[in-house]
């Protein structure tokens, strides 16, 4: 096969190769190692024998990802405070047309399924993504495993009763997700506690990772009355005075997100869980790690 076109079916592939490595890492930087050594696996092979290199890069990728996976697990113990997954920029545009297939896209990336998928083992992990985010059919997700297709079925059905009882059970509507950000912010920028305490669910929690390099809390906040207290001021905490605080809309692992800048320089993200017209969740990353490739 030409270095070219040996290239070229590589990139033809790399958004599917990513889409896996993000889900089973959470990290961006970590997902774009796995892809690189699938890049460099798939170049030393001998391709005579490959029928279907899409089968053949996806096999490589996720075995490669579950290595790196059982390697961060261990990491991730001492892990200071909350841990959530590094945020990435998911507006598909014109590459994802269809509106089922970008909810289940956009699902299956969110943050808090994504922090539900921490709990699984590496193969369960594994089975999810391939299964649920990208439909692979067992048969070919037990060669990716190397099992028996009865024990992957087995895999599949433990991790999807898990993930349903953990992910949140609603339907939203982005535009009403968009809006309740939109307030949430407004009563943010101006200390409105009133304002704040009226968008949050009783029930409302909130997340946050500084990783031990900015100031977040290190454990979750629940109820309307802590999480309103905390987000008084909340996206000036940590401000240096006088720094000019920039606020922007990205869309976030498939949901709109505040991203903030202080003097230009990455502060926090905000994104919001939104059910029934309130918040019932807010996920706050101050990590400087996580938001450097945000910057841009």
């Amino acid at each position: 096969m030409a270095t070219d076109t040996l290239t070229d079916v590589f990139e033809e592939h790399r958004p599917v190769l990513m889409g896996v490595a993000y889900r089973m890492l959470g990290r961006v930087a970590d997902a774009e190692d796995v892809v690189q050594e699938s890049w460099l696996r798939w170049s030393a092979a001998d391709r005579s024998s490959v029928r279907e290199p899409r089968a053949y890069l996806v096999r490589v990728t996720t075995r490669l990802a579950i290595d790196r996976l059982r390697h961060v697990q261990s990491r991730r113990e001492s892990y200071v405070g909350q841990w959530l997954p590094e945020p990435l920029v998911t507006d598909y545009g014109p590459t994802v047309p269809d509106t089922a297939e970008r909810a289940v896209l956009a699902d299956s990336v969110s943050l808090a399924v994504l922090v539900v998928l921490e709990s699984l083992s590496p193969l369960e992990r594994a089975v999810f993504v391939l299964r649920e985010a990208f439909g692979f059919p067992f048969s070919e997700i037990a060669l990716t495993l190397d099992r028996g297709e009865p024990a992957v079925r087995q895999l599949a059905a433990r991790a999807r009763k898990h993930v349903e009882e953990k992910r949140p059970r609603y339907a939203v509507d982005p535009g009403e997700r968009r809006d309740l950000t939109e307030r949430f912010l407004a009563a943010a920028a101006d200390g409105d506690l009133d304002g704040l305490m009226s968008l949050l669910a009783p029930d409302v929690r909130l997340v946050g990772d500084g990783g031990g390099k900015a100031k977040a809390p290190l454990r979750v906040i629940e109820s309307a009355d802590k999480v309103g207290r905390f987000l008084g001021g909340a996206a000036r905490k940590g401000v240096p005075e006088g720094a000019e605080l920039e606020a922007r809309f990205l869309e976030i692992n498939g949901a709109p997100s505040l991203f903030f800048l202080a003097d230009g320089k990455p502060h926090s993200l905000f994104q919001l869980d939104v059910a029934d017209g309130r918040i019932t969740a807010v996920y706050i990353i101050r990590n400087p790690d996580k938001l450097v490739t945000l910057a841009s």
